[in-house]
Parts: C-alpha cells; sequence; structure tokens
C-alpha cells in the first residue's frame, strides 16, 4: 500500500531472525485512523511492532515515520524509542505500583514536557476523554483490567506521541469489559489526533475500531487495504477466519419505529432494520453482517418472517473441502458475503453475474461500535 507523497506515513522495510522464526515485511500505513495488524497467534504481529518501536535492535532494514528517518537500512542512525515520538500500549498495561492513578499520568506529564512537545494536548483533555476523573486517587492494584488499560492509554497519550502502537492491549479483559473499553480506542484518532496502529487476532476487534488491516502470517505481508476490502476478499479467508467472515457495511440511521422496535438504516444498496438503536437520525455507523448469517434466494421471497431482502449479483464464490461455498454479492456497490451448500449451489445454479437476493434476519445483524466510520483520503 503506497500512500499520497504529501500524506503523513510510517513506512518500513525491516526483517528480524531468531530461532526458526524469519520476519521480513515491508509496508506504508497512512497516519490517520486505525489501522489493524493482524494475524494468526505467532504470524509476528507483536514482533513487527516492537521493531517499530525501536524495542528490537537487532532488526534490519528500515523505518520512517513521515519523513523522519528512525531506522536505517546500513544498521546507523538508530532511532532509541523514548525519541522516536511513538506510544506503546501493552498488553500488561506496566503502570507504576507506587503511584495512584493521578501519579501514574502525572508522570507522562513531565517527562512530555520536559521535551518541550508542541502538542496542545493536556491532562484535563485526557482524563475527561478517557473517563479517568472517578480513578485519579486510586491505588493501581484496585483497578479492574479496563480501567487499567484506560489509565494506561491516557499515561502514554500524555507522552505526546505523533504514533500510538497498541500490542494487544484487550487480550486479558473479559467480553463485557472489552466492548467497553473499545469505544475508548475507536475515538483517539478523532479526539486527538493520533493514528493507532492495533495488534490483534480478534475478527470482532478488527471490525469494531480499524480503517484499514495489515494482515500478516509466517513473518510475511500478506496484503493490507481498507477493512471493507479486506474483511470481503474471499482469498484472504483462511488467514481473516472463515467462520467468522463477514461484510462490514457503512449505515446511516434513516427512521425510528419505536411501536415495533425497530430502527431503518439506509446503506449503499439498500435498507436495514435492525433492533432499536439509540441514535439520533442522520447517525452514521458501521455493522458487520456474518456471511453464515445470509441466506440467499434467485426469486423476491414472499411470505417471510424476515424484514431485510436486499437485491444483488453474484461476484465471485470460494470452494473449500467442506459443506460450504462462500459467496461474495455486489449489492448496489456493497459487498455482501454468503455461506450456503454445495447442494444450494446447484440448486440455485450460482454462479458469477448470477441475480439474487440476500435474506438477512434483525436480530442477527451486529449492533453498531462506536460513531461515524473515517474514509480514506
Amino acid at each position: 500500500m503506497h500512500a499520497d507523497k504529501n500524506e503523513q506515513t510510517l513506512a518500513f522495510d525491516v526483517r528480524l531472525s531468531f530461532g526458526a522464526f524469519n520476519l521480513d515485511v515491508a509496508d506504508e500505513i497512512p497516519l490517520s485512523g486505525i489501522t489493524a495488524l493482524f494475524g494468526h497467534s505467532g504470524s509476528g504481529k507483536s514482533t513487527l511492532l516492537r521493531i517499530l518501536a525501536g524495542l528490537e535492535a537487532r532488526a534490519e532494514g528500515e523505518v520512517r515515520l513521515t519523513g523522519t528517518t528512525l531506522q536505517q537500512r546500513d544498521g546507523k542512525g538508530f532511532v532509541p524509542p523514548h525519541m522516536r515520538g511513538i506510544g506503546v500500549v501493552f498488553q500488561d498495561a506496566r503502570l507504576f505500583p507506587n503511584l495512584d492513578v493521578a501519579g501514574n499520568l502525572a508522570y507522562a506529564e513531565r517527562r512530555s514536557r520536559a521535551r518541550a512537545s508542541d502538542s496542545q494536548l493536556d491532562t484535563a483533555a485526557v482524563v475527561e476523554a478517557l473517563d479517568l476523573g472517578p480513578l485519579l486517587q486510586r491505588h493501581t492494584a484496585t483497578l479492574s483490567g479496563g480501567e487499567r488499560q484506560r489509565v494506561a492509554l491516557g499515561r502514554t497519550l500524555l507522552t505526546r506521541p505523533r504514533l500510538v502502537l497498541m500490542d494487544e492491549p484487550l487480550a486479558s479483559i473479559d467480553g463485557r469489559r472489552k466492548r467497553d473499553i473499545l469505544p475508548y480506542i475507536e475515538r483517539l484518532p478523532q479526539s486527538f489526533a493520533i493514528p493507532v496502529v492495533y495488534v490483534t487476532h480478534s475478527v470482532d476487534e478488527v471490525a469494531a475500531l480499524a480503517d484499514r488491516i495489515l494482515l500478516i502470517s509466517e513473518g510475511r505481508r500478506i496484503s493490507s487495504g481498507p477493512i471493507a476490502e479486506m474483511m470481503s476478499r474471499l482469498d484472504l479467508f483462511p488467514l481473516t477466519g472463515r467462520f467468522e467472515a463477514g461484510a462490514v457495511v457503512d449505515c446511516r440511521v434513516a427512521r425510528h419505529d419505536p411501536r415495533d422496535q425497530l430502527t431503518d438504516l439506509d446503506f449503499d444498496g439498500g435498507n436495514l432494520a435492525v433492533p432499536l438503536l439509540d441514535l439520533p437520525v442522520g447517525s452514521e455507523f458501521r455493522l458487520r453482517i456474518r456471511a453464515r448469517d445470509v441466506i440467499l434466494s434467485r426469486e423476491v421471497p414472499g411470505d417471510l418472517s424476515a424484514n431485510n431482502v436486499v437485491a444483488g449479483v453474484v461476484m465471485a464464490m470460494r470452494e473449500d473441502a467442506g459443506a460450504f461455498v462462500d459467496v461474495q454479492l455486489d449489492c448496489g456497490g456493497t459487498t455482501l458475503l454468503a455461506r450456503v451448500t454445495h447442494r444450494a449451489v446447484r440448486r440455485l445454479a450460482l454462479a458469477p453475474g448470477r441475480p439474487v437476493y440476500a435474506i438477512i434476519k434483525s436480530s442477527t445483524i451486529d449492533r453498531p461500535v462506536g460513531p461515524a466510520p473515517r474514509r480514506e483520503r
């Protein structure tokens, strides 16, 4: 992926070997929004993140942050971690145990001011954005996992970085608390104009947070691009998670129906009805529709309980060993995915170019996470 020459980017072409594992990855990431560094466990995600942060001095290659060379190919000009202007949030929060929450934040504030940072970001803004006010006098040992990560994120922001790297920060947090903290991370680029590179192997976290994805496997770059494109590519399913495969759809709230407790949504290609949302009319956000929740029909369905019927055309199909076939649909410019059986493919005579109707139950559509989607420039 190559950004416009005038756009701020993180560019890297790096290599590192240890034991039988060899990492060799090159890419160029726009410094805007959230980029998910995604892949299975052991693919090299965290190793790449450590190289970008300057924590792997043995790594070879080049790292450039908006024209500033952080590491040169000849091994010279290596900028140490504390001088890179990059903040890192690890899986374990790594808070100072001898300081309360306010003390942890104050430590980062003092260090960043000592570097004469020109950032306008201040403690009050961070405390408000991350809802840290009630925690300021708490000792770090009394915090929950989600609270600890919010404090760690606040402390990182107060170092006034140009870029934040996050290494599976929610891996040790349970599902409910994870859902609580996701919106705080999602808002970072808008609230503080700080881009994020987010390491995860969770499809749910990618769908909720990411604007774009860099997919790596066995230490190699496989592909990168906008989330909607990457999540709907049939050739990437073995690596993005075939069972969790689904489309990411940009939607807008069209109207609410309090009587039936439904919200009607508009998107490029059609309309959807979902359980009532607490969002104003006109709100834009992102939904995820799983391939396994989409049923296909050759004709407009008649009497049917499902509220959502979307017209589309088969774009491509992927057959793997087993009972199922993944079908990619173009629905008025929006890509949807469906998972059907080989028997259904034969019965419906499915093939590229065939018009079909996608049927989606309202109850299966994932609720939105975060505000309006950020779009590629």
